[in-house]
């Protein structure tokens, strides 16, 4: 079968789906109702050729991944699409005929494991301060900050199967979530501004699907972005976000292996990795990878 959204995804052929921060969208609510209406189908179990609804986004990455370490941080384990899952197989067409959003949260991009390779090699980038990890994903760069030994972890992603994911990689890297730590409203008033705030036990991660963009800044000490400058507008719209995050104090530490739309010429580099990818993400094995600061 051929992997038509894979191929959307290469940068190098193709054009990617539309960004989820396009105009227009907005985030879901913790507690409103599956935004992607009644169960209409579902993928084969793996295995077993049942169908699965993804009406239940834990049961479906927990159905259609598998655990495994990330390449370049292969301290760090992530629920993964690969070639034997029914995931990897599904064409952009029918994973929107199944209400499923293009699973940007299934693979380790090189952008993001850059990122958190350079913070568990440079533990003192993140300790004892408070992380937001933007467009989170799979949850990678903020599992690697809390493993650093970061105060606390926001970890930020709009998309409903992406937050799930995020939890169940936490707990698989021994971060489980407790019951005060998803995110509802504005994160950023009144938590994310509770600086000195240390939060109890496992509390010190949480997950939000609140679209921070739509937001003024957090305030808070460090925010991580990986692999997140694919597209203009999402790009343009992050970039003065960024900006205007710095201007209030916070570092900025980005993971980007080349993206069209990073603009370099207004950042510093700070290392460069050879991070192992996917060559159906790709179109390579190897993706030379840097992490950047904002100038």
């Amino acid at each position: 079968m051929q992997i038509v959204w894979i191929e959307r995804l290469s940068l190098v052929k193709h054009p990617l789906p539309a960004s989820p921060y396009s105009p227009g969208q907005e985030a879901e609510e913790e507690n409103n109702p599956s935004s992607l209406g009644a169960f209409a189908g579902g993928v084969p179990r793996r295995g077993e050729g049942v169908l699965i609804p993804v009406s239940n986004p834990t049961t479906f990455i927990l159905q259609n991944t598998t655990l495994l370490p990330v390449p370049l941080v292969p301290e760090i384990h992530l629920h993964l699409a690969h070639e034997a899952v029914p995931l990897w197989q599904k064409t952009e067409e029918e994973l929107g005929e199944i209400g499923l959003p293009p699973p940007f949260w299934a693979f380790a991009w090189a952008g993001g494991q850059a990122l958190a390779r350079y913070v568990l090699d440079n533990p003192e980038t993140v300790k004892n301060k408070h992380i937001l990890d933007l467009a989170s994903g799979s949850g990678l760069v903020g599992i690697a900050a809390m493993i650093a030994g970061a105060e606390s972890v926001l970890a930020a992603d709009i998309d409903r199967f992406a937050t799930a994911a995020i939890e169940l990689n936490f707990l698989a890297n021994g971060f489980p979530l407790s019951r005060h730590s998803r995110e509802g409203g504005n994160p950023a008033k009144p938590k994310a501004q509770k600086r000195g705030a240390r939060l109890r036990g496992h509390d010190e991660w949480r997950v939000t699907q609140v679209n921070l963009l739509d937001c003024v800044p957090p305030q808070i000490d460090i925010i991580l972005v990986g692999d997140l400058f694919y597209e203009k507008f999402t790009a343009e719209r992050v970039f003065a976000w960024l900006t205007t995050a710095k201007s209030q104090g916070t570092h900025i530490l980005i993971g980007d292996p080349g993206r069209s739309y990073l603009p370099k010429d207004q950042l510093i580099k700070l290392s460069e990795y050879n991070v192992p990818v996917t060559r159906d993400l790709e179109d390579a094995d190897i993706k030379r990878t840097a992490v950047w600061s904002l100038a």
